[in-house]
């Protein structure tokens, strides 16, 4: 997979002249089934990709790691006779489980939306059945294993206590010290509930701190739009929020899952005001986070953003050149690592203005984590030394000595 080539009969969406990389028969029909714009019952160039080469087995295991069974079942629905039997049934089943357990989901979700406006907490579902209506138009289109609510930072002692009506326990267990810092440096508390075991994420942030993109919660609630789901009005973020949310958490996890380019590529067909995320983008040091996102669903997916809006972006030699290294590792990417020096590498060649990647860096060297307090239990009068024991493990993990372990 070293090199670009052109092939027009395999890439996504059927442009000719497109260049793609290079890559094995099972994931270029993935990426065929998950290319935006390609109808359910486009049988033809589906069909010649469903060759007798494709390892059917595979292409089940590479669906289900990149989170797009369902889209992958809905596609193939089309060339029943190209796909073997046990397979359909096989994806058949996936999809109907999904199906119900999305349901289950959003039952809770309403039971979580309904608790907090009770205790007069605002809330945002993001991401799960809010993002699978406002973006795929059907709820059995993602899969989704928790459901994210967006609140406001102060709200979260409150939302917290709320939970409790509902059975809900966060799975951090936190000193009161601990957890005032933990609201200024992290992003989201995970809950155990009656459904299961990291059932729900309270988040009143998109990434952590250190990531240094600091999106307004506030502005979300100022601009949040409402989508119709299982019959009742939703709060979901705007759709210029939503792309360039969706573009960060992808960009976190270095676009390592295809779910995530699926969600992007969707979410830039639906009717957007460009200049409004581009105008944020620029603000909040994210324009090339941006245009890597919308590369890589264009070169992968097929999905099109306004030619003004590529041309731009484009302007960024850099993007271009994450964009290639990126498409080259999602195929392989089912064990990518997050607490390694090539991935701040590549989280800081991301930022496009030094002064976000200054911020990175000493958020990330100078703000302890969960790790830290409890690896070391300090009283209340010494937490500041937490900034010690942080940067004790930081070199252990990146520069060889101890054995120390850094996962932020």
């Amino acid at each position: 997979m070293s090199s670009l080539v052109s092939s027009p009969e395999i890439a996504a969406g059927d442009k000719p002249g497109r260049e793609i990389f290079s890559l094995d028969p099972e994931f270029h029909l993935l990426l065929a089934c998950c290319s935006i714009g390609r109808a359910d019952d486009d049988a033809g160039p589906l069909a010649s990709l469903a060759g007798a080469s494709v390892d059917w087995a595979r292409v089940v295991r590479l669906a289900e790691h990149h989170g797009v069974g369902p889209i992958l079942y809905r596609r193939l629905q089309g060339i029943p006779e190209a796909v073997p039997q046990a397979i359909r049934g096989e994806l058949r089943q996936r999809y109907e489980n999904n199906a119900r357990r999305n349901l289950v989901f959003v039952a809770e979700l309403f039971r979580v939306l309904d608790c907090f406006e009770a205790h007069g907490i605002e809330a945002i579902p993001y991401k799960g059945p809010v993002l699978a209506e406002a973006v795929y138009g059907d709820l059995a289109l993602r899969e989704f294993s928790d459901l994210d609510v967006l609140v406001r930072p102060q709200d979260v002692p409150r939302a917290k206590q709320a939970l409790k009506t509902l059975q809900y326990a966060p799975n951090l267990d936190l000193s009161a010290t601990e957890e005032r810092a933990y609201l200024r440096s992290g992003y989201e508390l995970t809950f155990d509930g009656p459904l299961g075991k990291n059932l729900l994420e309270i988040q009143w942030a998109i990434v952590p701190r250190f990531f240094a993109v600091d999106f307004s919660v506030e502005d979300f609630f100022e601009r949040a739009t409402l989508v119709d789901l299982g019959g009742r009005k939703v709060k979901t973020l705007s759709p210029e929020d939503l792309l360039l949310t969706l573009c960060v958490h992808a960009a976190k996890h270095a676009w390592t899952r295809l779910c995530w380019l699926r969600d992007i590529a969707a979410a830039t067909q639906q009717p957007l005001h460009w200049e409004l995320p581009l105008e944020r983008a620029r603000r909040l040091g994210i324009q090339r986070i941006l245009a890597v996102s919308l590369t890589l669903g264009s070169r992968l997916l097929g999905a099109s953003a306004p030619v003004n809006v590529m041309t731009r972006l484009g302007k960024d030699a850099m993007s271009n050149e994450l964009a290639e290294e990126i498409a080259r590792l999602i195929p392989e990417s089912e064990e990518y690592r997050t607490d390694t020096i090539d991935y701040f590498r590549l989280m800081l060649r991301l930022r496009e203005r030094a002064s976000d990647k200054w911020r990175l860096v000493s958020r990330l060297a100078f703000t302890p984590s969960v790790n830290e307090w409890q690896l070391v239990r300090l009283p209340g009068a010494l937490f500041p030394l937490y900034r010690v024991v942080r940067l004790y493990r930081l070199a252990a993990r990146f520069l060889g000595f101890g054995s120390g372990r850094t996962r932020s």
